[in-house]
């Protein structure tokens, strides 16, 4: 593990609705933008087990919002706020409040969902990484929407060892708040694999060894018309902890 969360400053912008959106950077270089996971925040996925570090010493500014209703970013309990796409929305509105022209996007589940919500909204990164996540999750957002839902509104009711009961840990440990995140939940937006197909740009495909949460990584790879596919040791809430993850990211990115 590296870092704390003291150890790389958040700074903040307003989204074009006004609520105020969280950030944190480090390196220098080309801008990636690295957008986390669902009930995590930039710290946990990123900075927390080095895949930050690993970026930016391959020589890249690596550029981490909290998700809005997550981490550092403000957490509303109005459903006003979480209108379908808000979270393409919220990105673009960080590149545009830090003039980017010219960068790469990467995310990790949720955060890779974002990441081809924004492509099929006309984004234009010279290189993507979607990570954690396979086609059925790009497809079809309410399937796995589903079983987070059950797990928000079910608290404290779960088997131990379970993996409710381990998603329900985990949104401990990230001080995670069930009302913001359960309306999240509706700003999901299927991708057509006709969208996909119009995703002209190298894309690489990360996933665990055994993570199917979100279906196969590499159909995803396979829908996109450059997509590349690698496997990393780990399922889905293990691989994000791996070395490998950040080392793939950097590879790709650089190469």
């Amino acid at each position: 593990m590296a870092g704390s969360p003291t150890d790389v400053p958040v700074q903040r912008f307003s989204a074009r609705d006004g609520v105020s959106l969280a950030w944190r950077e480090m390196g220098e270089g080309r801008p990636l933008l690295l957008i986390h996971g669902y009930v995590s925040n930039a710290f946990v996925n990123w900075i927390r087990y080095g895949h930050a570090r690993h970026i930016a010493d391959a020589g890249f500014r690596v550029i981490m919002p909290d998700l809005r209703g997550h981490g550092d970013s403000d957490k509303p309990h109005d459903p006003a706020c979480y209108k379908p796409d808000v979270l393409a929305d919220d990105a673009f509105d960080l590149v545009r409040h830090l003039g980017l022209t010219d960068y790469d996007l990467a995310g990790y589940s949720l955060g890779a969902r974002t990441s081809v919500r924004m492509m099929a909204k006309g984004a234009k990164p010279r290189r993507a990484v979607l990570s954690g996540m396979g086609l059925d999750g790009i497809l079809n957002t309410q399937g796995r929407g589903g079983y987070f839902r059950h797990v928000l509104t079910n608290i404290g009711s779960f088997e131990r060892g379970s993996s409710e009961w381990l998603t329900e840990a985990f949104l401990k440990t990230t001080d995670g708040d069930p009302e913001a995140l359960l309306l999240i939940l509706d700003t999901f937006v299927d991708t057509s694999r006709e969208e996909l197909a119009a995703i002209d740009l190298p894309v690489l495909v990360v996933t665990g060894d055994d993570d199917d949460d979100n279906g196969s990584g590499e159909a995803l790879a396979e829908a996109l018309p450059h997509g590349r596919f690698e496997r990393i040791p780990g399922n889905h809430m293990s691989a994000v902890t791996k070395p490998e993850l950040g080392r793939a990211i950097a590879s790709f990115l650089a190469s």
